[in-house]
């Protein structure tokens, strides 16, 4: 289904189909069926998109936080709402659905703000996408991440999978994944790069949110300026790399925040950052 535009600023706004919250400058979106392991569906997507693309014109928030409720992250598309459906649409309605789904990983790595992910339990197919997708993944040993396309008859292909999971974790460890559909434990997913950090069950939301609040109270527009420079190199050569971030680096030069950091040395003080 079509979502409305969702208009800033966001700490107004009111989701239907996952949690959504605002501390300070940290938005939290907490995907909300427990029951099921948080699956998303058709709304769910439509409204993810829609709060994706919002964020990147609302500028109180600085870092966005994903998480899932109940003890697991996300167990993909939901089978009896979303897939089922799916076996009676035409060839058009399902490239439709399809670019939908691509849409969410767009608006993830468009928006501005840096997205950090807790990832705890279940973490497979669209679920994994979207720690994927994220900048940022803290887990716990009991996670379990799965690109599990292959084993439902699909290629591993889905949602920029094989352009954005082979740069986190390697060509031939995501090659593995994504031909076999298996899982990667806690462990294994932080020693291949996959998760940043490993803490324990209990504390994940609380590190998870100490990570976003820091990102939060740093220099934002810089944040901005590196998720974006980060996106975009991918298509650069080394060149062209360099003169790009000069460039970025220069404009970031004429933030005051550059002049906050360089007075606050001289001082001997903490810089306060303020996103300008």
């Amino acid at each position: 289904m079509n979502q409305p535009p969702i208009a800033p600023p966001l700490s107004a706004y009111r989701a239907q189909h996952v949690l959504w919250s605002v501390e300070g400058k940290v938005a939290t979106i907490t995907l909300n069926r427990p029951e099921r392991k948080n699956p998303l569906t058709f709304d769910s997507y439509a409204e993810l998109v829609a709060i994706f693309r919002a964020l990147a014109a609302d500028p109180d928030i600085k870092t966005v936080l994903l998480t899932g409720a109940g003890g697991n992250f996300c167990s993909g598309g939901d089978v009896f709402e979303i897939i089922g459906p799916l076996l009676d649409r035409d060839m058009a309605g399902l490239l439709n659905f399809t670019r939908m789904t691509g849409d969410l990983v767009k608006a993830m790595r468009a928006c501005p703000q840096p997205i950090v992910a807790a990832v705890d339990g279940v973490c497979a197919g669209a679920g994994a996408i979207l720690a994927m997708a994220s900048d940022l993944r803290l887990g716990t040993a009991r996670s379990r991440t799965a690109f599990l396309f292959t084993r439902v008859g699909l290629a591993g292909c889905d949602m920029g999978a094989c352009a954005i999971l082979p740069r986190i974790i390697g060509q031939g460890r995501a090659s593995e994944l994504l031909f076999t559909g298996r899982s990667m434990d806690g462990a294994e997913a932080e020693r291949w790069g996959f998760l940043n950090r490993l803490v324990e069950p209990e504390a994940l939301l609380a590190e998870a949110t100490a990570l976003a609040m820091s990102l939060a109270d740093g220099p934002t527009f810089a944040h901005a300026m590196t998720k974006r420079m980060l996106h975009q190199e991918w298509d650069m050569g080394v060149d062209q790399a360099i003169e790009a971030e000069a460039q970025a680096q220069a404009v970031c030069m004429q933030t005051r925040d550059f002049r906050r950091a360089y007075e606050a040395f001289a001082a001997k003080s903490k810089p306060v950052f303020e996103g300008n």
